[in-house]
């Protein structure tokens, strides 16, 4: 799949999201190893603790139904002025699924976006060496 397209998924996904609290919404779409892209928002809840991230609704989502393996992940942040990278805990989630070559776009629209890895995001991810023990 091409990464624009992959984008546009995330935008628009992030749509759905539910942000009555910080009205920042955020759409990711996730492409898996076999071609399927599975999709997820923000979804707040008043006590802030409880809100799950876009990226993670994605991840979660797909793990759900079966799929453990992902190449990419688009993220669309449409009420943004400027690129917002993923959260720590994001990125801490998306290193369990993904290896660190794997690409990661973002940003608020399609004119304005960040191409990295999740490497890049997360250079020091100790998680692997120790499944290597």
């Amino acid at each position: 799949m091409e990464y624009g397209a992959l984008y546009a998924a995330a935008r628009a996904i992030a749509d759905s999201a539910y942000a009555p609290y910080s009205c920042f919404r955020v759409g990711a779409a996730l492409l898996a190893d076999d071609g399927t892209v599975v999709t997820g928002v923000n979804v707040e809840n008043r006590s802030y603790g409880l809100t799950n991230c876009a990226e993670r609704s994605a991840v979660y989502a797909a793990v759900s139904s079966g799929k453990r393996d992902f190449s990419a992940i688009a993220i669309a942040t449409p009420d943004s002025d400027y690129p917002v990278s993923p959260c720590g805990a994001c990125r801490q989630v998306l290193s369990e699924f993904m290896k660190s070559e794997c690409p990661v776009i973002f940003g608020p629209n399609a004119e304005n976006l960040v191409h990295t890895t999740v490497g890049a995001l997360y250079p020091f991810d100790a998680l692997h060496e120790l499944a290597k023990q």
